[in-house]
């Protein structure tokens, strides 16, 4: 009995495993797809989004948040993860001196931006625009309740899909981050809405006939299940919010993969858009094997990435990474990054590998990757 139970744990494990890192691996490729409006090269390296560097910040800036949190005892989340959106634009040669008189003088002699995703030459590579993001962070040196934009734009809701992974009560809060730099109640909502959603996806408990890959309810069940605990996030989502998300699934089963339908539910690059129209496609086309159908579905839509940005982070949530196509996977150039980054979440929510203030960790290189502060 104890070797049965010892194997259901370690098959949970995995399977948990397998579906964070298709979260996140599938919010990358369907950010390639979508932005190449579903025509890539035959070969080569597939170039990440933006979406998709700013989605590794925010990963990374939860992690350190937890980090901090164990160490530290106190910790402010948002303000650990608009540090992380700072370090980016570093990178990016965005403000740089704006950046460096904000962060940098904390290290002393200390160099930054620090953490090892400082170190991945593809995040300093411009890969498409983020107006609003780079707006509100031009503004970083005032306080930080003034610096977010009047925007809805669909990087509030992209970049903020890793927020999933770490538990129900972050994806309730994701709207906060998204507010850092996106004042818009519609934006804040729709992003909180997506990491409910998304969570739901990455733990719900398929039928048993999904195990085997031949049934398509285990996408459907997952999203009605999320969408059912909407209600616990308050006036951040109000009944039209919610009448819509509806729609969105019920047009999915009446009217699944029409074109016209998607148009009309993701009619421009908001993150209530994208939202609605990955919803719609992952529910149209719920099937494992459906979905590089999805993807080139999505990259239909009048913005096309970040709806299949929306679509491949529900889909692989559901399905895992081994449901991904590989030939896009393997060829992508954040694959490697967003892979450890999903592993890396993974551990420090059960495991906290730099320890606590009081209990030594077991790697003493967590820190240095992960510095909490």
């Amino acid at each position: 009995m104890a070797e049965e139970e010892a194997t259901d744990r370690r098959s949970k494990a995995l399977r948990t495993e397998s579906r964070v890192r298709g979260m996140m691996l599938g919010l990358g490729i369907g950010d390639t797809l979508g932005a190449a409006r579903g025509k890539l090269p035959p070969s080569g390296v597939l170039r990440a989004g933006v979406s998709t560097q700013l989605a590794c910040f925010t990963a990374e800036g939860v992690i350190r948040a937890m980090v901090r949190a164990s160490h530290k005892g106190i910790c402010h989340p948002p303000g650990v993860v608009l540090h992380a959106y700072g370090r980016w634009a570093a990178l990016q040669r965005i403000e740089v001196q704006r950046m460096r008189r904000r962060w940098g003088s904390s290290m002393g002699e200390g160099e930054w931006p620090d953490g090892w995703l400082a170190g991945v030459p593809m995040l300093a590579e411009r890969r498409g625009s983020a107006p609003a993001t780079v707006a509100a962070l031009s503004r970083i040196e005032t306080p930080h309740d003034e610096i977010a934009t009047a925007s809805r734009g669909c990087h509030a809701l992209t970049r903020s899909l890793p927020i999933a992974v770490v538990g129900i009560g972050w994806a309730q809060q994701a709207g906060d981050f998204a507010g850092l730099t996106h004042g818009d109640s519609a934006a804040r909502s729709a992003t909180a809405q997506a990491a409910v959603l998304l969570h739901h996806c990455l733990t719900s408990t398929p039928p048993d006939d999904d195990h085997t890959g031949r049934s398509d309810r285990a996408v459907r069940q997952a999203l009605e299940a999320g969408a059912a605990t909407l209600g616990a996030l308050d006036e951040r989502v109000t009944d039209d919010a919610r009448r819509r998300l509806l729609a969105a699934m019920q047009h999915a089963a009446g009217q699944p993969a029409q074109a016209a339908v998607l148009a009309r539910l993701a009619a421009d690059a908001t993150a209530p858009s994208a939202l609605l129209g990955g919803i719609y496609t992952a529910a149209s086309f719920p099937g494992r094997a459906q979905l590089r159908d999805a993807l080139d579905f999505a990259a239909g839509a009048p913005d096309g990435d970040s709806v299949a940005c929306v679509t491949g982070a529900l889909l692989g949530a559901v399905h895992g990474f081994e449901a991904l196509p590989l030939d896009l996977v393997s060829r992508h150039e954040l694959a490697w990054v967003l892979d450890t980054l999903a592993r890396d979440m993974l551990s420090e929510t059960t495991d906290s590998p730099s320890g606590s203030e009081y209990v030594r960790g077991w790697d003493p290189h967590w820190w240095d990757r992960y510095p909490g502060w």
